[in-house]
């Protein structure tokens, strides 16, 4: 007997198509005639998928994809989407899986948008992104987003507030589904889901993800006052900056180093006696460090300093810097869980989430040598 011949008994003999990972059965008397036309443009298919995963061909579709298998577009669809609540055999789902590697299918997501009405996309606001603060917030933010099944756009403004309000829309406009903003001070209430990772103001609509600051301050202050430190100086930020508590103020819209740098040198230019110096991030702890070394000081023996953030840097600088510790990623994860749950409905809308900071004891830090302070006192150098 001839391929053919015994191609069209089959033909004859098939009354039902069984799907696998279905429940039913049901008849398929309209889609068996051309059963050999499938089975020669599977081969095709097979053929022309081939020579795709290694020339770079376009990619195959949802129903070339299902015939391949012999499964219905649906169930390959609900596996492929990750469509909770159907029961389909994880044998079928691995092998819908292999084989859309193989084939190197992609779901659609334009498609998937329009059938749900949903574009599973957040906008994100930032200063900018290159920062230390701001990168370990987005951290969390992306993680948790990504394990959700959602995706991001991200824009930085740099505190510009034209920039702040035009990014905002064009994220929205873009189909963005809610928004989370990092150090950024925001204006007017949105119609989307809104979280804010140290925004310090209360808007209608918006969750504001906060550490304690009144707590943060109270560690400060307890650890330096136990060291025996009495004349504290602090460096307070940038006043566009939303994160800025901490009484010499900055002016320059920087984040390296640089920030405390022209502090410590205005403060002993101008005679003023202090022995710890606390600043409103690691990065300017970090350049006031450099320029009381560069002045002929060192640190911890004639001054402590206390940063604030405790970003990855903050460990390997030399001296180790004692900080403020936020938990950054966890505070970015905080506010996507905030966004998300209210997208599902599965969260109501807070107004605040205040998350406690920790103190870092590390080098930079150490009681206070009265000799040495004398000594400075004697020599002028702390003299105003």
């Amino acid at each position: 007997m001839s391929a053919s011949d015994d191609l069209k008994q089959r033909n004859a003999a098939a009354t039902v198509v069984v799907t696998e990972g279905a429940d039913v059965q049901r008849p398929e008397k309209q889609e068996l005639a051309p059963l050999e036309g499938i089975v020669q443009g599977m081969a095709k298919t097979k053929k022309a998928t081939g020579k795709g995963a290694k020339g770079g061909n376009k990619p195959i579709g949802l129903k070339t994809l299902a015939a391949y298998l012999g499964l219905n577009p649906t169930t390959v669809s609900v596996v492929l989407n990750d469509v909770p609540g159907r029961s389909i055999p994880q044998a079928t789902r691995d092998r819908i899986k292999a084989a859309a590697k193989k084939f190197n299918y992609q779901p659609s997501l334009l498609a998937r948008s329009l059938r749900s009405r949903r574009t599973y996309t957040i906008g994100i606001l930032v200063p900018e992104l290159g920062d230390g603060y701001h990168t370990q917030v987005m951290s969390g933010i992306g993680d948790h987003l990504m394990e959700a099944g959602y995706f991001y756009f991200t824009a930085h403004h740099r505190h510009r507030q034209d920039l702040i309000e035009e990014y905002a829309q064009m994220l929205l406009g873009r189909g963005a589904e809610a928004l989370i903003a990092i150090d950024t001070t925001l204006e007017h209430e949105f119609s989307v889901p809104v979280a804010v990772v140290a925004g310090h103001r209360q808007i209608n609509g918006v969750t504001n993800v906060t550490l304690d600051h009144r707590f943060a301050a109270q560690l400060i202050l307890t650890h330096l006052h136990s060291l025996g430190h009495r004349n504290i100086a602090f460096i307070r930020g940038q006043p566009f900056s939303s994160d800025s508590k901490l009484v010499v103020e900055l002016d320059k819209d920087i984040s390296s180093p640089e920030l405390g740098y022209p502090v410590v040198q205005k403060l002993l230019s101008h005679g003023s006696r202090f022995t710890a110096l606390v600043a409103f991030n690691d990065m300017s702890a970090i350049g006031a460090i450099r320029a009381l070394q560069d002045l002929g000081l060192t640190v911890p023996d004639d001054v402590s300093v206390i940063g604030f953030d405790d970003i990855k840097l903050a460990a390997f600088n030399t001296p180790r810097l004692t900080t403020i510790r936020q938990p950054l990623s966890n505070m970015g994860r905080i506010a996507a869980q905030c966004v998300l749950g209210q997208l599902n409905g599965s969260e109501l809308f807070r107004k605040v989430i205040m998350v406690e900071p920790e103190l870092a004891i590390r080098e930079s830090t150490r009681p206070l040598d009265q000799t040495r302070a004398e000594s400075r006192k004697k020599n002028g150098s702390g003299e105003k």
